[in-house]
């Protein structure tokens, strides 16, 4: 106990003389990166000159660039993935540093494993697309004073935490009132992984449309799915075996809607003069399948763009203007959709 307190008293002395907050001295010592440069070199200073930063931790806050930046998403079986390192890519050619692209194959224990392996490389700092990442998994990355930026997470975030996502409620919100717009009223969605917020937000977007036109939600056409293909296809095979089946499908992602237009094809039904069919992401497989898909457009080539450049900003040492970026998402209008007859309605 007077150990703590004694760490406490000190560090409210290092804030004095920095001139700044004791939270702004915890920032420093646990390696946060939203602190200015000036600060945390005057705030170092003073940790080294009074003991709290020793051995290793002084190694690591004068550690030499190691030119690469690494980056670690869920699988390499997914155009999601892909259209974020592209954008990640393309900033990375812009400067001297090396990308380094890990895979989890949609593990918790291959994420946590790469975590443990990173604290020991050499490496500036990381961009993050996990699926599975909680607060706490950073903590590795914090202590061991490697930046890092999380893009499109699938969790909670604390305030401290640089992040780059999309408008998804906003998205599904969209995506329903076109529907509506064509006369849809039976609007059926399916949905990622319950846990993601960005599926939550999606199906949030949904129920507001819903509402806001005064039609009632029917939890029969609320189906649950991974994102993936084969839960389109399944999904889509309950719905259609529904007494009253919907008019539209909102596919909860673009490689899921593939799963979705297989379902309705083996039934003998033609998209879209049978069902109207939406996506979400808009990856380049929507503009090349038959009917081209409407979806929403999630910019994720941008954001891996805009997740890269807050990285270098944190690896030199500069403040960022906001810890969460948010970008827009937007209807693209194809083929997949098509105004519902008034007979059908």
């Amino acid at each position: 106990m007077k150990q703590s307190l004694s760490k406490r008293s000190t560090m409210a002395e290092i804030a004095a003389k920095a001139g700044v907050s004791i939270p702004t001295v915890s920032r420093v010592l646990h390696h946060r990166p939203d602190v200015a440069p000036e600060t945390r070199k005057r705030v170092e200073q003073l940790l080294e000159e009074h003991g709290l930063i020793q051995g290793r931790a002084k190694k690591l806050l004068r550690k030499e660039h190691s030119g690469i930046v690494d980056m670690l998403f869920p699988g390499f079986d997914s155009m999601y993935s892909f259209e974020i390192a592209r954008g990640v890519e393309e900033v990375i050619a812009r400067t001297d540093l090396r990308l380094a692209i890990s895979s989890t194959h949609h593990s918790t224990e291959l994420e946590q494993r790469w975590m443990s392996k990173i604290q020991k490389s050499p490496s500036d700092g990381a961009i993050l697309v996990l699926a599975h990442g909680e607060p706490r998994h950073f903590d590795p990355l914090h202590r061991h004073n490697i930046p890092f930026v999380v893009v499109d997470h699938g969790g909670e975030l604390g305030p401290d935490t640089p992040s780059v996502g999309a408008t998804n409620w906003l998205g599904g919100r969209t995506a329903t009132e076109y529907l509506i717009s064509l006369g849809h009223r039976r609007v059926a969605v399916i949905t990622g992984p319950t846990t993601l917020p960005c599926s939550q937000d999606r199906v949030a977007g949904y129920r507001s449309a819903l509402e806001t036109a005064g039609l009632q939600i029917n939890p029969a056409f609320i189906c649950l799915g991974d994102f993936s293909p084969d839960s389109g296809y399944e999904q889509t095979n309950a719905l259609l075996d529904l007494p009253e089946p919907p008019t539209a499908i909102f596919a909860g992602c673009d490689e899921q809607a593939t799963g979705v237009y297989s379902a309705l094809r083996a039934r003998g039904l033609n998209i879209p003069d049978d069902m109207s069919v939406i996506g979400f992401d808009d990856v380049p497989t929507a503009s090349i399948i038959t009917p081209n898909l409407t979806t929403i457009r999630q910019p994720l080539r941008e954001m891996g763009r805009v997740a890269t450049t807050m990285l270098l900003h944190l690896i030199n040492g500069e403040p960022l203007d906001s810890m969460r970026v948010e970008l827009t998402t937007h209807l693209v209008v194809r083929d997949s959709c098509r105004p519902l007859d008034d007979a059908k309605r």
